[in-house]
């Protein structure tokens, strides 16, 4: 299951466990409302009541600074030069859980478990 998020003005397409560069969040914990939800069988939930009750959660790991953007302002012969720097601080953070309240729960586990019971059986039909 992934989600498009909105976090900084930028929009992000996230599943359970990706860890990505946000603008500046000073909280522990967040949360953001998903713009879109597609579920593992391909169902997609666009509806914005249900979305609205819907919620990505993520954890923050730490804060990095972006690349160096050099601004230099230049005007031919009248001695005028400026020369300036920016650099974006961002937040590292990792999502954690994808809740979406229109979605089926399909658990990784249970799928796991259910092709073990499956090779196990195979095994024993074999002998």
């Amino acid at each position: 299951m992934y989600a498009i998020i909105r976090a900084g003005g930028k929009q992000a397409k996230v599943s359970e466990g990706d860890v990505l560069d946000v603008e500046r969040i000073k909280d522990d914990k967040v949360s953001f409302t998903p713009l879109l939800i597609v579920a593992d069988d391909g169902s997609v939930i666009s509806d914005a009541d249900t979305l609205g009750k819907s919620k990505v959660t993520a954890e923050i790991l730490g804060e990095t600074k972006g690349p160096k953007i050099d601004i230099f302002k230049y005007k031919n012969k009248t001695g005028y030069r400026r020369r300036k720097g920016h650099r974006q601080t961002y937040t590292t953070i990792k999502v954690t859980s994808i809740d979406a309240a229109g979605a089926k729960k399909s658990s990784k586990k249970a799928a796991k478990s259910d092709d073990a019971a499956d090779d196990a059986a195979d095994v024993t039909e074999e002998e």
